[in-house]
């Protein structure tokens, strides 16, 4: 039978003149012809059991948790209102579906619906087990369907593996072949990608994670290449992108070592990633292939790993192998692992991190500790710059929501008119200027994980109410929609502002401020902290890649005396340009610091100190915090205006200088002196 005669009621057939595609369904009628199958009789409808279903639900709930908000965005791209999203287990199973109602009606009729079997076996060709039968994406267009029963649809299937190459289920598009759209089993494919990747980074969250492609910009994007990679150089699983770009099966690929495939040691991919400021890490393969790579890096212990060493005083040692976008004070923001001179191997914690021997920071990370995985939201109060987004990260990083995405969001840096778009979603068209397809939003990238408010005093009251009801339904609509998505999110919320203060003047609402505040912890400006050489030490040792850098006395003096008004953002600033400046020298001294620091620093000084002896970064003294009454008693916006006026005062007016003096951008600059005004 000649494939084109398949086509009825004059559907297009898609990919037309594609000999391979004409090719899978003339092979699948053959199949189904020596099944006996009918094409013309109504074909079984029986669907499992209740009882039957839940155990199969139940033997795939994995599977349906990272589809489940997978399937609901898909959905939202496809624009038809005659078509549904389909997961089915290997056997061809349904179990689960979303779609419109109408279709979803319609659709039961011929038994596509939770419970029913779609098996080639059972259905006949059709995309679903089409698609099982030949592990390929396939689309079943109208008449293509051996069933006539079926043919009412078009349908656009892909399978789902594992990283060890293992069918896991298959998702699928199905709507009615009068809405066909080519464009969407590329979506399919696509979301089909998402799901493999969410299952990688779930089966290896404690593995060395190779992120890499041909071209550095699409590292990131569904177009890379994920390796797992052992702690003894073994590759253990690698995504479908991986296997496209290395032309490899999986089972060829986890013959290979890091070494023997990418001429590289894992070593080398830490000594590399080191730094947090660390570019892509180019590698060869045998082929001559040049790849571009990115590593994340999230052993739950430390083992001693190429060149990373314990220093004379036993500290730890970090290789920050996965720093996130730089944030609030993000100097130590990802922190491999640490090894103590004992030879312990503690377990690598993100607030673990954070303890540098402050006691101020040791409450407010007990404290934390106390409401992780508790479902408790927690209120970062601080000055601009003290590390606010660092333990959000933290927070994130040593709960059980790790595996999944950390989303952050400064309300303060999004334009008014954009922010809320932003946040939830929108739908394609819903207003000039939208992204084509339309976009999930900040809310929902963030489904399963953690996400940071950063700035919230900052967010339109118009918006407020909008947030509270996210937060408390659980549930997200974008823009231009009437369907709501179910979301799951932990909240982390952060500011500079007084909360307090704003509910009473109206500008922050009084129910949002009780739903965030579960836990409200403040942190301590740098200026009142005890541990600032400790802080010193981590920020050079991840700026030099662990190498040894002394600061002169003169230096050690300026830092200890200096007022900090951009806290740990500015003392990040001044020690990265001292440390480039300092270039092969064993030793910071004054001629590396930054001019507009050192006119600060010495202002700062009551007097000249006396000399002291050279002495590293590690072993120099903390300093004794100061304490000004005044300053306690005012609020913590009170104190960071006057700081950032203070600034600008002593520029002459020049905000490029105050913000540069500061750490800050000129536009927190211009805001925060809007607010004052």
């Amino acid at each position: 039978m000649a494939i084109s005669t398949l086509a009825r009621d004059g559907a297009a057939l898609p990919a037309v003149g594609d000999p391979l595609h004409a090719e899978t369904i003339l092979h699948s009628h053959e199949r189904c012809a020596a099944l006996g199958l009918s094409r013309i009789e109504r074909p079984d409808h029986a669907a499992l059991i209740r009882s039957d279903l839940a155990i199969a639900r139940e033997r795939n709930l994995r599977l349906h948790l990272h589809a489940a908000p997978v399937m609901e965005l898909l959905l939202e791209q496809t624009m038809a209102t005659q078509s549904m999203v389909v997961l089915t287990d290997a056997q061809g199973t349904v179990l689960h579906s979303v779609g419109h109602d109408a279709f979803l009606q319609r659709a039961s009729k011929v038994a596509l619906a939770p419970g029913a079997n779609w098996s080639e076996s059972s259905k006949g060709t059709n995309a679903i087990g089409t698609a099982l039968v030949d592990e390929l994406p396939t689309v079943v267009h109208a008449g293509e369907h051996y069933m006539h029963a079926n043919g009412f649809l078009t349908c656009s299937a892909a399978p789902i593996f594992d990283p060890r190459g293992n069918m896991l289920g298959v998702l699928d598009v199905s709507g009615d072949h009068q809405s066909y759209h080519m464009h969407t089993m590329g979506l399919v494919k696509m979301s089909a990608r998402m799901i493999e990747n969410h299952w990688l980074s779930d089966d290896f969250r404690h593995a060395l994670r190779l992120h890499f492609h041909s071209r550095p910009e699409f590292i990131g994007t569904l177009m890379e290449g994920i390796v797992a990679v052992g702690r003894d150089g073994k590759l253990l699983g690698a995504n479908r992108g991986a296997l496209d770009q290395l032309a490899m099966s999986g089972a060829a690929l986890r013959m290979n070592t890091i070494a023997s495939l990418f001429s590289v040691t894992v070593g080398a991919v830490i000594d590399h990633f080191r730094s947090p400021m660390a570019p892509p890490m180019a590698m060869v393969l045998p082929n001559g292939q040049r790849l571009h790579m990115r590593a994340v890096f999230n052993w739950p212990t430390w083992h001693a790993l190429g060149s990373v060493t314990i220093d004379a005083a036993g500290d730890e040692v970090e290789a920050a192998l996965n720093p996130g976008p730089a944030g609030d004070g993000g100097f130590f923001a990802a922190a491999a692992g640490a090894r103590t001179a004992t030879g312990a191997s503690p377990a690598m914690s993100g607030l673990r991190y954070l303890q540098t021997g402050d006691a101020q920071m040791e409450a407010v990370i007990t404290k934390v500790r106390r409401v992780l995985n508790r479902d408790i939201s927690v209120l970062v109060l601080g000055e601009t710059g003290t590390g606010k987004e660092l333990l959000a990260r933290a927070i994130h990083h040593d709960s059980e929501r790790s595996r999944y995405p950390f989303v952050a969001v400064n309300c303060a840096s999004i334009p008014e008119n954009l922010i809320e778009a932003e946040l939830f979603g929108y739908e394609d068209g819903a207003f000039t200027g939208a992204r084509r397809k339309g976009s999930p939003g900040k809310i929902l990238q963030a489904n399963g994980g953690t996400l940071f408010l950063d700035e919230i005093g900052d967010m339109p009251l118009s918006l407020q109410a909008r947030l509270l009801r996210v937060l408390q339904e659980r549930q997200v609509t974008p823009l231009g929609s009437a369907k709501s998505v179910p979301v799951d999110v932990a909240v982390v919320s952060a500011t500079h502002r007084a909360l307090r203060d704003m509910i009473g003047s109206h500008t922050f609402r009084e129910d949002l401020y009780y739903r965030l505040n579960g836990l409200v912890v403040r942190l301590p400006p740098l200026r009142e902290r005890s541990d600032l050489m400790t802080i010193v030490r981590k920020i050079l040792r991840a700026e030099t890649n662990g190498r040894p850098l002394e600061l002169e006395p003169e230096v050690v003096t300026l830092l200890q005396g200096y007022h900090w008004p951009g806290n740990i953002r500015q003392l990040t600033n001044v020690l990265r340009t001292a440390a480039v400046m300092a270039g092969g020298e064993m030793m910071i001294t004054r001629s590396h610091l930054s001019d507009d620091f050192l006119e600060d620093a010495q202002r700062d000084l009551p007097a000249a100190s006396p000399a002291m002896p050279a002495m590293p970064a590690a072993a120099a003294a903390p300093p004794t915090p100061a304490t000004d009454p005044a300053a306690s008693a005012a609020t913590l916006e009170e104190m960071e205006l006057r700081t950032i006026q203070r600034a600008v005062d002593e520029a002459g007016g020049n905000i490029s200088v105050a913000s540069r003096r500061l750490g800050i951008s000129r536009n927190t600059i211009y805001r925060k002196l809007r607010w004052k005004v």
